[in-house]
């Protein structure tokens, strides 16, 4: 028997890749195939199965593609309901994949075909179990993504059964292995590791404790912030099928001429510029968006752009081909094309740049007191809560774009985040707004928890 994760960190998600005797099975697989494909190939085994554990809202799986290229069979659970060929398993079922027998638990909550996969070693004994969005370490699904459907007091008493039936009566030393990890909008308050057992979740896990059918809907909708727009439109493409990625990347991938970039931005198109943000503020294009590939790429891009957005590229060299697939992995495929040869080609053809200052963590306090001056802290509310500077406001990244017309156009601002990511991404932002009066400080929280200036943690304070 062999188990692996396969785990992505700028989406937060986990696939897996199973095998006994020769045959394999994956578990949730990205857009791209190569890496199943290759795995299966330098094991010498053949992938029998594509299981979905549920219509993925936050990426587009690679099960269709997957399914073509290996001749696999995509399996999902009950109540799935597809415009391509798929098995439909019932409650129970069970498949074989060498030795080993991987059993269907139906745990509608998070969605309706919400579906757990329970592996039985070859002695029938319960291993593991790949929970989906059912069951993360520390916390469940979110059960408010069928708005109109159903609501999330009716799906969170789906999952108070689905957890209370299914999964809290298996052996407290099977091995948990969710979808997603730390970072995931999936969930609310998942815990850093990306695996766990039945037993550590029973004895830690907020959803796993025994309460009241009441309690637990409370518990588990209490606290739910509004999920990215874009998840809804990947749910419809996980269940309505979609172009292959290799079409994709073959068609995005495209080199644009500095005429060409201004000529897809005077239609509508967007710069989203990948580079890293010290590499970023030295010079980008007027209007451009930050969003750097060396961090969660896939779910701010989900998070700050529309999915229905024409893009333009600014990426470092080497990297356009990367970018584009990234941006399929979670269904965003309007893209015009990249500036060939990056930054440098905008630069030599004479066309205007703009930049932003940074400043280290420990120059705030040349500026701290001044009545000039107000420190914007855009990290998540949780975040500042925890503790924060002193007289510093919260405005979350996400929402920053909408809540621009609060910031008072007579103050400088000191933007920072936790390491620096975010706040450059919301420096870009600010800057395309036309707002120029804001330094951004490089490093972040980290940097800043290490100085003399004054801390607090306590609720955002107004602004």
């Amino acid at each position: 028997m062999y188990v692996e994760q396969l785990y992505t960190n700028c989406l937060a998600e986990a696939a897996y890749y199973i095998e006994s005797n020769g045959e394999a099975a994956i578990i949730d697989p990205l857009r791209e195939t190569a890496p199943y494909l290759q795995k299966a190939a330098e094991r010498q085994a053949k992938i029998k199965y594509v299981f979905e554990t549920h219509f993925h809202a936050d990426f587009v799986s690679g099960h269709i593609d997957l399914a073509r290229k290996s001749g696999a069979q995509i399996v999902y659970g009950p109540e799935a309901h597809t415009q391509y060929d798929v098995i439909n398993a019932q409650d129970g079922q069970e498949f074989s994949v060498g030795d080993l027998r991987i059993r269907v638990l139906h745990t509608p909550g998070h969605t309706l075909e919400s579906s757990c996969y329970l592996l039985l070693d070859a002695s029938g004994k319960p291993h593991c179990i790949f929970t989906g969005d059912t069951l993360f370490v520390g916390d469940v699904g979110r059960p408010d993504l069928l708005d109109g459907v159903m609501t999330k007091e009716e799906l969170a008493s789906k999952m108070y059964d689905s957890l209370n039936q299914k999964i809290k009566t298996l052996p407290d030393d099977v091995i948990v292995y969710p979808a997603h990890g730390p970072g995931s909008a999936c969930g609310k308050s998942m815990g850093k590791e990306t695996f766990s057992t039945i037993g550590i979740q029973k004895s830690t896990n907020y959803a796993l404790q025994d309460m009241t059918r009441e309690a637990f809907i409370e518990a588990v909708t209490d606290g739910l912030t509004s999920p990215p727009k874009y998840f809804f439109e990947d749910a419809r493409i996980n269940k309505t099928g979609y172009n292959p990625v290799d079409e994709v990347i073959a068609t995005n991938a495209h080199a644009l001429t500095v005429a060409e970039v201004e000529a897809a931005v005077q239609q509508g198109a967007l710069i989203l510029d990948t580079r890293a943000a010290d590499v970023f503020e030295k010079g980008f294009i007027p209007g451009s968006l930050n969003i750097g590939l060396n961090g969660m790429f896939a779910v701010w891009v989900g998070t700050l752009v529309d999915i229905d957005q024409s893009l333009v590229l600014v990426t470092d060299p080497g990297k356009e081909e990367e970018t584009v697939l990234r941006l399929a992995r979670v269904g965003y495929e309007k893209v015009s094309g990249y500036l060939n040869g990056g930054i440098q080609t905008w630069i030599t053809a004479g066309k205007a740049i703009e930049t932003v200052t940074s400043i280290e963590p420990e120059h705030i306090a040349t500026y701290y007191g001044n009545a000039d001056y107000i420190i914007l802290d855009v990290r998540k509310p949780s975040e500042y809560e925890t503790e924060h500077i002193k007289g510093a406001i919260n405005i979350q990244l996400s929402e920053i774009s909408a809540r621009l017309g609060e910031l008072n156009l007579e103050k400088k601002y000191i933007v920072h985040c936790a390491a620096g990511y975010r706040s450059m991404m919301a420096a870009s932002i600010m800057k395309a707004h036309g707002l120029h009066n804001f330094t951004n400080v490089v490093n972040g929280w980290n940097g800043i928890k290490k100085t003399d200036l004054p801390k607090l943690s306590s609720v955002p304070e107004p602004i």
